[in-house]
């Protein structure tokens, strides 16, 4: 009976580890806060990177198909750092990005994250 109970307790450890794990999983499109784009974030390497998936103006600086976002690494739960670029000033920046829930924060840095700028992102299907 101590041996069922152990089995069991393991598995329903495996099972609390293995949900949030899933739940911190930023693969997919996500729509901004604005409307304005979607991004597609998919693995690179060992790393995340976000694409421009669609435009709401396909008229001004950013392109579809452009990648934003690069070398987006692991730096804690639902946290990762890298670059971000703008298609707008045409400049690389220190990049972050956290994920709670539905909701993805991208960052854009400059001065050693003294100044930041950041956007909101809901998951898009």
């Amino acid at each position: 009976m101590a041996i069922r109970l152990t089995t069991a307790a393991a598995a329903g450890l495996l099972l609390a580890f293995a949900i949030p794990a899933s739940a911190q999983d930023v693969s997919g499109t996500w729509l901004r806060d604005s409307g304005a784009s979607k991004v597609r974030f998919s693995k690179c390497g060992d790393a995340m990177c976000g694409t421009i998936s669609w435009l709401k103006e396909a008229n001004g600086p950013a392109k579809v198909g452009q990648r934003i976002f690069y070398d987006m690494k692991p730096a804690g739960a639902g946290k990762w750092n890298g670059s971000a670029f703008n298609p707008e000033d045409g400049k690389t920046y220190s990049g972050t990005m956290s994920l709670a829930g539905d909701t993805l924060t991208t960052a854009g840095c400059v001065f050693g994250g003294m100044i930041c700028r950041s956007v909101k992102w809901s998951r898009s299907n």
